[in-house]
């Protein structure tokens, strides 16, 4: 098997993984840089996640312009994919997403912030990106470059964005890693709006604690890293789990 062969399998296996974690249902997409040419990517064609399969996946340039389509429709916001690439030289992968207890902190204006351990990776404050500032009234959907390369500018150098009365945006120096982050946004989201409802101050992580965190984590075995996560989702998903590297 080719490092590309690998790589598109474990593309398919987090495509099934987020949509057995609840983040993504019928729609979502994650995707991953190419390993042979940093300016192009690896994407599904428009289908459910919990559907792909290693046909689906396509390769685009930073533009978004398929290579071989072969009559495959690609989705419509594989812009938010490309732009994020053409910003951040050093990820090489992104999620999508409008895992639920997400949105709300989009729409009112609540800082999202790790509350739990395992959320330091979304970082010290989750960014907001309101499509209205630029763009005035859209379909909410990031369908050309101009509007994601805006969304790259307000992830900046963090992980994670959030997209007004939309969703989500994760960005991740490997698969596995934004895969992770994807899955903790939602749960820091759902455990943060459930410490809201006391009416009381939340003791948010600290930056130090979320750089010590991150960077045991970026350290970690394959016992307790972000492979050790990975192979139980694929459990749960009902996929192979593949020891990388």
């Amino acid at each position: 098997m080719t490092a590309l062969d690998e790589m598109i399998e474990d593309l398919v296996a987090a495509n099934r993984i987020l949509a057995a974690q609840g983040v993504v249902d019928g729609f979502g997409h994650v995707s991953m840089r190419h390993p042979a040419d940093p300016q192009r990517y690896l994407l599904s064609r428009a289908r459910p996640p919990e559907c792909i399969e290693a046909a689906d996946i396509m390769e685009f340039t930073l533009d978004g312009d398929a290579i071989d389509a072969r009559g495959r429709r690609p989705y419509n916001e594989r812009f938010i994919h490309g732009a994020l690439y053409e910003a951040r030289p050093e990820i090489n992968a992104i999620v999508h997403s409008h895992s639920p207890s997400v949105i709300p902190f989009g729409i009112v204006g609540e800082a999202l912030r790790p509350v739990l351990h395992m959320a330091a990776t979304i970082g010290a404050r989750v960014p907001i990106w309101e499509p209205r500032e630029r763009f005035g009234d859209t379909d909410m959907l990031v369908s050309d470059m101009a509007q994601g390369r805006d969304l790259a500018r307000v992830v900046g150098a963090g992980t994670c964005g959030l997209m007004r009365g939309h969703g989500s945006v994760v960005a991740g120096r490997a698969l596995r890693e934004a895969v992770y982050i994807a899955i903790y946004l939602e749960v820091n989201a759902h455990l943060q709006l459930d410490a809201l409802r006391f009416g009381k101050p939340i003791n948010f992580l600290s930056p130090g604690e979320i750089d010590q965190i991150t960077t045991r984590q970026a350290k970690g075995n394959p016992s307790e890293g972000f492979d050790r996560a990975w192979e139980g989702w694929c459990n749960r998903a009902g996929v192979a789990f593949k020891r990388r590297g």
